[in-house]
This record gives structure tokens, sequence and C-alpha cells, in this order.
């Protein structure tokens, strides 16, 4: 009985999209995370009686036809990427992307990996890296005797030296954009790598044309709201219900045909 197997396919389908929205759930406080989303479509549909088909000599066709589908699968999980909300830190070297945009962060193996996180540290040489020590792309080391840091929403970085009176520029913080920002590849760590979907990168200052700008000493928070997610987490769970209950339906119904005397 195909109502079997739709159904099953149903009930994967949900359990699928119940696990996107549990992590979408675990990271609410994650820093720069964008929330996931599950995309379905219907698989392919056996033909009882075709559309079109000839019904009599003089051409009478068939208007509608019968068509019964074979369930539904999932096709992506696109992210969806919009801006998270921004909170202040009173960290100096915290900051936020306000508008598109994606700090580069050269990995151990020399890749360049993109990122909304902009939680940086000093390491013990100055240099600004990630919370995990990769370093921000292109490279800003801060001298030890740096009383203060100043970065505009231009990406200008400035220091104020213990001796001198005029702050000192250090460098240009780059941001990277994408033709298309949904075919970046998660790895996990607030960071992406580039792919064939997502185009190469797209260099600039913050403030240029399409690319957004900088605010200090705060974080961009996770887009995902919680409300929509536990909306979401109930229209799964109860998809899931009725899917089993077509299951359990047509099982009573091949009971009642296998018991017929």
């Amino acid at each position: 009985m195909r109502a079997l197997y739709s159904a099953a396919t149903g009930m994967l389908a949900q359990e699928l999209n119940v696990e996107i929205t549990s992590n979408n759930v675990a990271n609410m406080r994650t820093t720069g995370f964008k929330r996931q989303r599950a995309e379905f479509q219907d698989l392919l549909y056996s033909d009882l009686r075709r559309v079109g088909a000839t019904t009599s000599e003089t051409g009478t066709m068939v208007p509608s036809g019968v068509q019964i589908g074979s369930g539904v699968r999932t096709v992506a999980t696109p992210r969806v990427l919009s801006q998270g909300s921004i909170s202040p830190t009173e960290k100096e070297l915290d900051v936020a992307i306000r508008g598109d945009g994606f700090f580069r962060i050269r990995l151990p193996d020399g890749t360049t990996a993109y990122t909304r996180d902009g939680s940086f540290e000093r390491d013990a040489e100055g240099q600004l890296v990630t919370s995990d020590g990769y370093i921000l792309e292109p490279g800003i080391t801060i001298p030890d005797d740096t009383t203060s840091i100043t970065i505009n929403q231009f990406g200008q970085v400035e220091a104020t030296i213990g001796g001198q009176t005029a702050p000192q520029n250090l460098g240009q913080i780059e941001l990277a954009r994408f033709a298309n920002k949904g075919g970046l590849q998660a790895i996990g760590d607030n960071m992406f790598l580039e792919t064939v979907s997502s185009g190469p990168e797209q260099t600039d200052n913050p403030g240029a044309e399409g690319y957004g700008n900088l605010l200090q000493a705060h974080l961009e928070m996770s887009n995902v709201n919680a409300v929509t997610e536990i909306a979401d987490l109930i229209a799964a769970q109860r998809a899931y219900e009725m899917n089993a209950r077509v299951i359990k339906g047509a099982d009573e119904m091949l009971s009642t045909t296998a018991n017929l005397r």
C-alpha cells in the first residue's frame, strides 16, 4: 500500500525538520549565528490515468487524470541570513557588522574562512585573532604599550600608544561579500567557506557601496526568534503525528483485508 511508504517519508522529513529547529534553538545565544530552515519537495507520481489521454475516437481527452504521489523529501536546509540584533559588550575589541559582509579569517592551513562573529582578542604577538586564535585578515598588530583602541565604522583601526598624543593607524579591516551567501559551506566555529555555489569573494572596506559598516564594543547576536522556533516545532510535531496516524490507518486497512473470509 502506497500510503505506508508515503507517510514514512513524511515522518522522516518532519524528523529532520525537528533536528533543524533544535539546532536553531541550541544556538540562540551563539554570536553571529544564522538560523536554518528545511525545504521540501514532493516525490515522483504514478499516473493511473494520464492527463490528456484520448478517451474516444473523436479525440475527447482526460481533463485532469489520476495521479498518486509517493511522498516527500528534503531538498535543502538554507540559512536565513538576516541581520541579528546588535548587543553592547563594553569590550573594545568586539566588533559587530551592521549590514552585508563577513570578516575574513586565516585558518592554520592558509585557507580563508568567513564569519559574522566579531569577538576578537590579542594573541601573544599582539595580532587580532578570533577566540580560537585564528588571525583576522588583513593582519593587524597592536603594540604592547597601547592604552586604547578605536575601530571606526569604516574599519580603520587606530591605537593610542603610551607617551604619544596622536593616535597611530594600525590597519584596515576588510569585509567580504558573495553573490550567493546561501551557497557558503558552514564548518562550525561560527565560520563558513567559499564554494562554487557562493561564487568568489568580493572584498572592500566597511561602508563601501553594498557593504555594511562596523560598530565597536558591540556584537551581532543570533537571528533566531524563540517564538518562531517554538511555533515551527509544534507544527513539525503535529505533522509527524498526522503521518503516524496515516501509517496506523493504512495498517488497519491492510489488517481488515487480510482477515477477510
